[in-house]
């Protein structure tokens, strides 16, 4: 059977390092994404084709909407609240400040508001990341360890299930997930991505609990079935290191994708000059709202 497909169009040209964690906000009608290495949070407006700038001083893994206001966020420093009207910074915890040489990456909140982050080795050592749940009471709980590369994160619909994604295995991963305690467990691989199609990075849910995932080096967005894992839909883009995708629009039908340029070649980024950009694709499909920090 021949998968349907569908190619993403540029949304804004930028030349992002590594491109990264978009979240929608569905009240602004605003999309939060970052460039992880120069410590960039964007607010992106669609409506006005505006893309606010606001640097942090940290590199900067993910941020999640809070639910009385402003951002939680995931740095190379821990976990912090920011205001973006005050521009105030508020460090929150960290949990790796005996390791200096980590830092956070992809993080989301699950459907019980709790802020989930991973941590990488800045050498890529394998092993040495960590993945993190921060409670709304603050503390910081240790979900999985001997992690390398840290990456796509959602729960489904029926909040019992919890996916996964650790980049150099290659594999999504199956966990049964417990709302009130934040218990994961029984973990099991959905789908193996294979070699030829890059790697499994960034990842979101639709309604139908499809997962979407960006193919970092394979040019990528895929909707696979979470039983079978099948490949049911896929998205191409004029770059190779898709990282990450959200949905939003009025009607949460436009998949935003965002992409990266690090270690390009001045001849590979000439080749593919928008590296680096934020793409949308319109699409059958619809997301839903993201979850909220309740802390």
């Amino acid at each position: 059977m021949k998968v349907k497909s569908t190619e993403a169009t540029l949304e804004l040209k930028h030349e992002a390092i590594l491109g990264e964690g978009p979240v929608w906000d569905e009240v602004e009608e605003k999309l939060y994404w970052v460039d992880i290495l120069s410590g960039d949070l964007f607010i992106y407006s669609p409506r006005e084709s505006k893309n606010t700038a606001y640097n942090v001083g940290a590199h900067l893994g993910a941020v999640a909407l809070r639910r009385q206001g402003g951002l939680v966020m995931a740095l190379q420093t821990g976990f912090a609240f920011f205001n973006p009207g005050e521009q105030r910074l508020t460090e929150v915890s960290d949990p790796e400040s005996h390791l200096p040489g980590n830092r956070f990456n992809d993080g989301k909140c699950d459907p019980s508001g709790r802020f989930w982050a991973g941590t990488l080795s800045y050498e890529l050592e394998e092993g040495a990341g960590n993945l993190y749940c921060l409670n709304s009471d603050l503390n910081v709980n240790l979900k999985l360890q001997s992690l390398t590369i840290p990456n796509g994160m959602v729960w489904n619909s029926g909040k019992d299930k919890f996916y996964f994604i650790d980049t150099p295995t290659r594999d999504i991963c199956s966990f049964d997930y417990d709302g009130s305690s934040g218990e994961i467990s029984s973990p099991e691989v959905i789908r193996s991505i294979d070699s030829s199609e890059g790697f499994p990075d960034g990842m979101t849910i639709d309604e139908e609990d499809g997962l979407w995932i960006a193919l970092y080096g394979g040019g990528k967005v895929i909707r696979i079935d979470p039983v079978s894992g099948t490949t049911l839909f896929e998205i191409d883009l004029p770059a190779q290191k898709i990282t990450s995708c959200k949905f939003g629009g009025p009607g949460f039908d436009e998949l935003y994708i965002t992409t990266a340029r690090e270690h390009m070649s001045e001849e590979e980024i000439t080749r593919i000059p928008l590296s680096g950009s934020l793409f949308k694709a319109k699409l059958p499909f619809r997301g839903k709202p993201v979850s909220r920090f309740a802390g």
